[in-house]
């Protein structure tokens, strides 16, 4: 992931590297890199995008997906930041690709762990920032079909995500940690446009050899995000004021990469972290929940347990807290897209791989008020939040406020309540509002859901708080 800055405390040892970095300037897979961006599209095809509704419209029914970090960072087992957090030396990480050969890797059984949680869409990590290839790139050195794996992990988990029907997904950082020109494009250009040329050519093939696409996740392709959001004029990193953007002359040309996308790949639905007409927007970690919006898709990402690359013993939270926050995230209009960090074998920590499976039993019984909702119309609060689809308002109370939820009123009437789950439910409707019970023994404390059937749509109504 992508919304590291570094610390003032690190400042100093940080660009130390980066200039050592920028002498040696020899990368694995350098070679490769710096071949010929992909073609630019045949004259005549589509730039006009009409259909970003349609395209979008599976995805926010889903509601719900797995991402998985892995690839060499697994090794050392202290997060995808590693090797920038502990500035190693890219020709040493890049040792890690001979110690790559998981033992355990089994794509059926991770797709297979994602529908048993009760999850749509997969997303899997084609490439993070550390620069290493888990697809086939041809004659790059620094990929796994070209060291010790020997195993294009792409090609393998798009197969098994399509075979058990799930959303198949790729994350992608155009960004890449071996290249001087990321953190200095202006004063080392050519790597900038070596670091380009990678991406363009890499999205080519991951857009054309491993069939459809239905999510494309970008992170760290931002143009704000070169030098790390930071100006580097006085010699000394510093953030940019807010506002101030990136003024140098170094270009991603994404507007490029758009246009071949929009033609190997129609129908994929992209975010909006490499500066390209965004699908959805990317909310990242439980405390960027944010507001409600039913007017621009979008997705809160957030792990299960620790870093998103794989640590060690990382326990996961209760099931009460993914239980809310799916509620709370479908209550606001948007998706939720869990992380795992697989081990150095390809295994999930069996304690996460069980509080999935918990999250997809309570799917199983109170799914209805999940997938294929939209948000509202009673805006979120302190004692919970809202879906709805068709005639049929549902009410998650996470918090009981006492013996009643009030609510406010809405323009139509409430014909019957029940308690999702088995329960019964009283509720009195005034001009003034909605007042709900449920008995003690039919609450449950994690999320009693209460289904309130309308005479009319609930997909119309005007969110009220």
């Amino acid at each position: 992931m992508n919304t590291f800055i570094p610390a003032h405390g690190r400042r100093r040892r940080a660009l130390a590297g980066l200039l050592l970095a920028a002498a040696a300037c020899a990368l694995p897979g350098a070679a490769s890199a710096q071949t010929t961006p992909a073609a630019a599209p045949a004259a005549g095809a589509p730039s006009a995008d009409d259909d970003a509704a349609a395209r979008i419209a599976w995805w926010r029914q889903a509601r719900f997906g797995m991402f998985i970090h892995w690839g060499l960072y697994a090794i050392p087992g202290r997060g995808e930041w590693a090797q920038f957090m502990e500035q190693t030396p890219v020709n040493e990480y890049a040792k890690l690709a001979g110690q790559f050969k998981p033992r355990h890797f089994d794509p059926d059984g991770w797709a297979q762990l994602a529908k048993s949680a009760g999850m749509k869409y997969m997303v899997f990590t084609s490439r993070h920032h550390d620069g290493f290839a888990m697809f086939d790139d041809g004659d790059n050195p620094f990929s796994s079909t070209k060291t010790a794996a020997q195993r294009d992990f792409v090609a393998d988990y798009v197969k098994a995500a399509r075979k058990a029907g799930m959303g198949v997904g790729l994350y992608y950082s155009p960004l890449d940690w071996r290249y001087p020109g990321y953190f200095f494009p202006d004063l080392y250009r050519d790597s900038a446009e070596a670091m380009r040329a990678q991406y363009h050519r890499q999205m080519e093939k991951l857009l054309s050899n491993y069939g459809k696409l239905d999510v494309l996740w970008f992170d760290g392709g931002e143009t704000d995000w070169l030098s790390f959001g930071g100006d580097w004029s006085a010699a000394q990193w510093q953030k940019r004021a807010p506002g101030k953007h990136y003024g140098g002359g170094f270009d991603w040309q994404h507007d490029k990469v758009h246009t071949m996308l929009r033609r190997l790949q129609p129908n994929v639905v992209i975010n909006g972290r490499a500066d390209m007409k965004e699908d959805f927007h990317s909310r990242e970690g439980d405390g960027a929940l944010g507001d409600f919006d039913d007017q621009h898709p979008w997705e809160l990402c957030t792990t299960i347990a620790g870093a998103w690359g794989y640590q060690p013993n990382m326990q996961p939270k209760p099931l009460k807290h993914y239980i809310q926050l799916l509620a709370n995230v479908a209550g606001r209009d948007g998706n939720l897209l869990l992380n795992v960090g697989p081990d150095p074998d390809g295994r999930i920590d069996p304690a996460q791989a069980q509080r999935l499976r918990e999250i997809g039993a309570w799917l199983g019984k109170h799914g209805d008020s999940i997938y294929g909702t939209r948000g509202g119309p009673f805006l979120p609060g302190s004692w919970g939040a809202s879906t709805r689809r068709g005639n049929t308002v549902y009410v998650h109370v996470l918090n009981w406020p006492g013996d009643k939820l009030a609510l406010p009123a809405l323009p139509a009437r409430v014909v019957r309540a029940s308690v999702l789950g088995g329960g019964a439910a009283k509720v009195e409707q005034s001009a003034r509002g909605i007042e709900i019970s449920v008995p003690a023994a039919a609450r449950d404390d994690m999320d009693t859901v209460v289904a309130l059937q309308l005479d009319a749509s609930a997909e119309g109504l005007a969110p009220v708080r």
